[in-house]
C-alpha cells in the first residue's frame, strides 16, 4: 500500500507505480488512468490559479459524483487551497451559509442538475455575499499550462477539507479535516477490506461525502478502481456494476436493497466477482447480512463502518468477522481509535452495557470551523461526543442501538427506534421502514411506523404488525401506536432517513389505536 503525506504525494506515488492502470470508469463508460487524473488535474489547477486561486484560498465545490469532480479536487490539492465539497441536496439556505463561513472565493456548480438550477443559485449567492467568483462545470473543467505552478504542498497537516454536515432547522456544522484525517481512515479501510490493485468499488453515493473522498484516497494507496454513477437508478447501477465486475458493492442499506431484490430475480449471477458488501451511513438490519450472503454466494456480506463527518469510520468490520458479528455489529475499532461508552449517569459502561459512543482517533476532526461548537462536541477528556447509542461486546465489536435523539419516550419509558425498526424489517411485507415519536397528549410521544411494502405483498396492516411484534416478544410498550404506509421511505443520498420530515409529516395526525 503506497504512502504519502498528502493527497498529492499519494497521487504522485501512484502514477510512478502504476500509470496506465483504470482509476475510475463512470456510468456512460468514460476511463481515467492514474496518469491521464494527474495530468488533468494538473492543467484545471494550472486554470484555478490564473482565476487568483492558491494555498489556503478556499474552494466551494457542489457538483455530482463525475470523473471531473475527483479531478477537481486533485486541481485544488496541487495548489494547496482548502476544500469545501458540499452534497448537491443543498439549497441557497445551506449552500449560501457554507459560503459566507467558510470565505470562499470560489463556488464550483453544475450549470443544472436534478431539475435544479445551480447556476442561477450559485450566482445569485456570490452576488449576496461578495467576492466569491463563481465556475459553471458540465462535465468539463478549464484548463491552461502548468508549467508555472507553485510547488506541490508537502504537509498534510494543515487544515485543507471543510465537510459541512446536513442542517434542517439548525445551520450546517463545517468540520476541519487535514489529508492527514483522511489518509488515516482510508489506509484503515482499506486494510479491514483488504483492497488490492484487482478490486472495483462501487462508488454509488454522492462523492462530496467525507465517504466519497476516503475512496478517493483509498484508489491512490492501493490502485483499485471506482466505478462513478452520477445518480442512483437501481436498474442503471445494477446492469454498470455486473458490466464492470463490481467487486465491492456498496454503499448502505437503501443500496443493499437494491441489490438483493436484482439478485433475487435474475436467472445468472447478478455481480458474480462482488466479494463484499461495504457499508455505513444508516443502520442495517440485521438479517439483511444473511439474505446477501444467501443471494451472492461466495461473498462476505455485509461489511459495516460506522462513524460520522466529524469522525469518520471509527469502526470497521473486516472480511474475516464471523457472520454473528457482521449481521449485529459495526465491526471493532480502527487502528489508533479509542473508543468509552458512556451511560446516562456519567459512569462508563461495561461489556454489554449500553451507552453514548465517545472517542478520539487519528481521523477525527480538528474542530468545527465555529470553535463555539467545540465545547459541547467534546468531553472534559477530548473524546467526542457522537450522540449515538451503542454496545461494545466481549470481542470489541460496536453494535449501535440508536441515537440519544432517536429515544422516543412513551409515559416516561424509553422506547429504542431502531430496536422496533430491526423487528419490523423481518416483516416479509415490509421493503422499508422508520420508527419516529410523534407528539400524544396521553402519552407524549407515542411509537410510529412508517413502512413501505415489499415488492408483490399487500400493504402491512395495523392488526397484523401488533400481532407479529408481540410474537416477536416486543415489550407491549413498544408496540407503535400508529402504522402508516407509504410508497416511499424518504432517505438522503447517502441513505439516511428523513425522520425529521417523517415527523412533520405526521406531527398532527392520530394513532392508529388509542393507548
Amino acid at each position: 500500500m503506497l504512502e504519502g503525506a498528502t493527497l498529492w504525494e499519494l497521487l504522485e506515488a501512484r502514477v510512478a507505480a502504476t500509470p496506465d492502470d483504470h482509476m475510475a470508469v463512470d456510468e456512460t463508460g468514460r476511463t481515467l488512468t492514474f496518469a491521464e487524473f494527474r495530468a488533468r488535474a494538473e492543467r484545471t489547477a494550472a486554470a484555478l490559479a490564473e482565476r487568483g486561486i492558491g494555498s489556503g484560498d478556499v474552494v466551494t465545490w457542489q457538483l455530482p459524483t463525475w470523473l471531473e469532480s475527483m479531478v477537481l479536487v486533485a486541481a485544488v490539492s496541487r495548489l494547496d487551497a482548502v476544500q469545501n465539497p458540499i452534497l448537491h441536496i443543498f439549497r441557497e439556505r445551506e449552500v449560501g451559509f457554507c459560503v459566507r463561513q467558510a470565505g470562499a472565493k470560489l463556488l464550483v456548480v453544475p450549470p443544472t442538475f436534478a431539475n435544479f438550477d445551480f447556476a442561477t443559485m450559485a450566482r445569485g449567492i456570490a452576488d449576496e455575499v461578495g467576492g466569491v467568483d463563481v465556475l459553471t462545470c458540465d462535465r468539463a473543467l478549464p484548463e491552461a499550462d502548468p508549467a508555472g505552478l507553485p510547488s506541490a504542498p508537502t504537509s498534510g497537516d494543515a487544515v485543507r477539507w471543510l465537510f459541512y454536515t446536513s442542517g434542517t432547522t439548525a445551520d450546517p456544522k463545517g468540520a476541519q479535516h487535514t489529508d492527514r484525517t483522511i489518509h488515516a481512515v482510508a489506509r484503515g479501510m482499506a486494510e479491514r477490506l483488504e483492497v488490492t490493485a484487482a478490486d472495483r468499488n462501487a462508488l454509488a453515493f454522492p462523492f462530496p461525502h467525507i465517504g466519497g473522498i476516503t475512496w478517493l484516497f483509498t484508489s491512490l494507496m492501493t490502485g483499485c478502481r471506482n466505478i462513478l454513477f452520477q445518480a442512483f437508478v437501481p436498474d442503471v447501477v445494477v446492469d454498470v456494476l455486473g458490466r464492470e465486475g463490481v467487486t465491492l458493492a456498496g454503499s448502505g442499506t437503501v443500496f443493499h436493497q437494491v441489490y438483493l431484490a436484482a439478485a433475487r430475480g435474475a436467472a445468472a449471477p447478478v455481480f458474480p466477482e462482488v466479494r463484499g458488501f461495504p457499508g455505513g451511513g444508516a443502520p442495517k438490519p440485521p438479517a439483511l447480512h444473511a439474505e446477501m450472503k444467501e443471494a451472492f454466494p461466495g461473498s462476505a456480506g455485509i461489511l459495516s463502518g460506522y462513524g460520522l463527518t466529524e469522525a469518520p469510520i471509527l469502526t470497521m468490520a473486516s472480511i474475516h468477522d464471523s457472520d454473528d458479528d457482521l449481521a449485529h455489529t459495526e465491526g471493532s475499532p480502527m487502528p489508533g481509535v479509542e473508543l468509552k461508552l458512556v451511560k446516562t449517569d456519567g459512569t462508563i459502561a461495561a461489556v454489554g452495557e449500553e451507552g453514548e459512543v465517545r472517542a478520539k482517533a487519528p481521523q477525527l476532526m480538528k474542530g468545527y470551523l465555529d470553535a463555539a461548537l467545540d465545547a459541547e462536541a467534546f468531553d472534559e477528556e477530548g473524546y467526542f461526543r457522537t450522540g449515538d447509542l451503542g454496545v461494545l461486546n466481549e470481542r470489541d465489536m460496536l453494535a449501535i442501538t440508536g441515537r440519544l435523539k432517536d429515544i422516543i419516550i412513551r409515559k416516561g419509558e424509553n422506547v429504542s427506534a431502531k430496536e422496533v425498526e430491526d423487528h419490523l424489517y423481518r416483516h416479509p411485507k415490509v421493503a422499508d421502514v422508520a420508527v419516529i415519536g410523534v407528539p400524544d397528549p396521553s402519552s407524549g410521544e407515542r411509537v410510529c411506523a412508517v413502512v413501505s411494502t415489499a415488492p408483490g405483498e399487500e400493504p402491512l396492516g395495523f392488526d397484523e404488525m401488533v400481532v407479529f411484534l408481540k410474537a416477536e416478544g416486543l415489550m407491549v410498550q413498544k408496540v407503535p401506536e400508529q402504522l402508516e404506509v407509504v410508497e416511499v421511505v424518504p432517505r438522503n443520498q447517502a441513505g439516511k432517513i428523513l425522520k425529521n420530515d417523517l415527523r412533520d409529516r405526521y406531527k398532527d395526525s392520530e394513532p392508529t389505536r388509542k393507548g
